[in-house]
């Protein structure tokens, strides 16, 4: 049988992609780690590369392809064992659909995410053990993967041919703050509630755009969220004039190490504290069991030109206020040229959204499932506001947070705001 080269799935809820561009064509010879080609998700554009040698035979799914369902054979490629055969005419041609021909060949590939994961700074177990990973059925880049994280081989059942672990086994395993339950959740509800269509005649004047992969799964999740959530939502007015005094403090000391803290970026602080301290809010309703997360990862929505995406700072309470500005900023660079991996913007434990500064007054988000919880953050501005039993001018903000009343009842996401007001009106706390 030839070799099936399938669309691969590069994320743990993937189901179908855009096959943007190929980097190699029929004829070519290819190694373990070369790329093979681009693939367009719901969120980034991504390289995969080849786990085995071979000679690509053929290509069955043209470029700018869309809707290419996960597993569906893409390419043709002749397997190393039976390139000898090859080479002296012995192979047995097998016929293809229009008559082409390839040669028969022992074992199916399958491509893997090219990039290698960043070692992780939470999720992972304990120390990896080489000798067992050396001797378990895997692609190079699997192995590497999961000797950054720590990962045991043995433990994880592969996807790829004849059972081999691929990169996408071991990152589901991993999954930077997404369990395996949580992953599954999502997907049931991905598959029971799409998006519902609508074909709209209209007589005026118009251009049809195409939508991306992306704006297609924003349109899919708002609609899960608002039909399977039920949403509360709870405002608070917030005091900002100590936290723009520190920060202004701050960055000066910081100025010589070329890092500027933003008030979100202080914000995030707070949200991730403040979950810390009302565990109740820091959660994800799973049917009949609630999951109790034991960190802080906030998604901090982005806007970027083909809709929203939502890098994750992992472990943000336990991170320094430069630490989570330098990755903020740099999740927020790459998040808009299209270079996130996976595991950088699935998971997280709570979200924040800040169109302060759009001079947005206050909002209510939209809670991004299985996440129980998003903050919505509005602009500062001067206010008459009561200072120490008088009326004066501050500088005060709107925040509401969004949550899942199947998993938080009101009061504990009453006392989630309330906590998250006190830390930002006494920001010395943030800095401890």
């Amino acid at each position: 049988m030839p070799i099936e080269l399938k669309m691969p799935a590069l994320s743990p809820t993937m189901e179908e992609g855009t096959l943007a561009r190929w980097l190699v064509k029929e004829g070519d010879k290819v190694s373990s780690g070369d790329l093979l080609a681009e693939i367009e998700t719901d969120k980034a554009t991504m390289e995969f590369e080849a786990v085995d040698e071979g000679i690509v035979t053929k290509i069955l799914v043209a470029e700018g392809t869309d809707g290419v369902k996960v597993g569906a054979v893409i390419a043709m490629i002749q397997g190393e064992d039976d390139q000898g055969a090859v080479d002296k005419g012995d192979a047995q041609p097998l016929p293809l659909a229009g008559g082409e021909q390839v040669v028969s060949t022992p074992q199916p590939v399958k491509p893997t995410i090219k990039t290698p994961l960043p070692q992780a700074g939470g999720a992972g177990g304990g120390p990896a053990t080489p000798q067992s990973n050396d001797r378990v059925k895997a692609s190079p880049l699997a192995k590497r993967i999961a000797g950054n994280k720590g990962l045991d081989l043995t433990t994880i059942s592969g996807t790829g041919p004849n059972g081999r672990i691929v990169k996408a086994d071991v990152e589901a395993i991993s999954g930077e703050g997404r369990s395996a339950v949580v992953a599954e959740l999502d997907r049931g509800i991905r598959r029971e509630t799409p998006a519902p269509t609508q074909a709209i005649d209209t007589d005026i004047p118009h251009e049809v755009v195409k939508l991306s992969n992306m704006r297609k799964t924003i349109a899919r999740r708002l609609t899960e969220s608002k039909q399977t959530v039920p949403h509360i939502y709870l405002t608070v007015d917030v005091r900002l004039d100590a936290l723009l005094k520190l920060r202004g403090e701050l960055n000066a000391s910081l100025e010589a190490r070329g890092i500027k803290l933003s008030v979100n970026d202080m914000l995030i602080k707070a949200l991730a504290l403040a979950l810390v301290q009302v565990p109740k809010c820091n959660v994800s309703f799973a049917g009949d069991n609630m999951l109790q997360y034991a960190r802080a990862d906030i998604s901090v929505a982005v806007s970027v030109p083909t809709g929203l995406i939502t890098p994750i700072i992992v472990d943000a309470a336990n991170k320094s206020l430069s630490k989570i500005s330098t990755e903020v900023a740099e999740l927020a660079a790459r998040a808009k040229d299209g270079k996130l991996q996976p595991h950088e913007y699935q998971g997280g434990t709570a979200s924040i959204s800040n169109m302060g500064m759009m001079g947005i007054k206050q909002f209510d988000a939209v809670i991004n499932p299985p996440q129980a919880m998003i903050l919505a953050v509005g602009a500062g501005e001067k206010r008459p506001y009561i200072v120490d039993n008088a009326l004066a001018i501050a500088t005060v903000m709107s925040a509401t947070g969004s949550f899942d009343h199947r998993a938080i009842d009101g009061a504990d996401g009453a006392m989630f705001m309330k906590i998250f007001k006190e830390l930002v009106e006494n920001p010395l706390g943030l800095v401890a």
